[in-house]
């Protein structure tokens, strides 16, 4: 009985501390895309007009490895026994995008345009004992930064 009511304590603590963590991850990543929001990330590749005075322009990069707590990957592991959506691995991918996105601009504060934006992402981590589920999730967002004379 001892047991149980550990592994119900850890289980709980751990819901509440992932949860402060990931609450605290979403504020920062508000917080920093309000700052470099005059930075926009296209994905065309030429949004430049044809006669603009380009001073610079280099490939920047930005990745992330976000990891789900144990309680959320119990909870995806139920989900996916009845099925439906897995919001504990939406809210996994969108921080490591979000992150990724911003570790990039962060890299070119400068910049007046991100072109040809690409995102791309993979599971990394996945341990014997998790059944193939994924364990962490790296992001990586790259694109071309370009300066021009206005």
């Amino acid at each position: 009985m001892e047991q149980l009511i550990v592994v119900i304590v850890l289980v709980g603590l751990g819901y509440f501390v992932g949860s402060i963590a990931e609450k605290r991850h979403y504020r920062s990543i508000v917080s920093r895309e309000a700052q470099l929001l005059h930075i926009p990330a296209v994905t065309v590749k030429n949004m430049i007009e044809q006669d603009a005075d380009i001073i610079d322009a280099r490939m920047i990069q930005g990745s992330a490895v976000i990891s789900i707590d144990h309680f959320k990957r119990l909870l995806a592991s139920l989900r996916n026994i009845f099925g439906g959506k897995v919001a504990a691995y939406e809210s996994l991918v969108d921080r490591a995008r979000r992150e990724a996105v911003l570790r990039m601009k962060e890299k070119a504060p400068n910049a007046d345009i991100v072109l040809n934006t690409r995102i791309e992402t993979s599971t990394i981590g996945r341990s014997a004992n998790s059944r193939g589920g994924i364990g962490s999730i790296e992001a990586i967002a790259y694109g071309t930064a370009v300066s021009y004379r206005k």
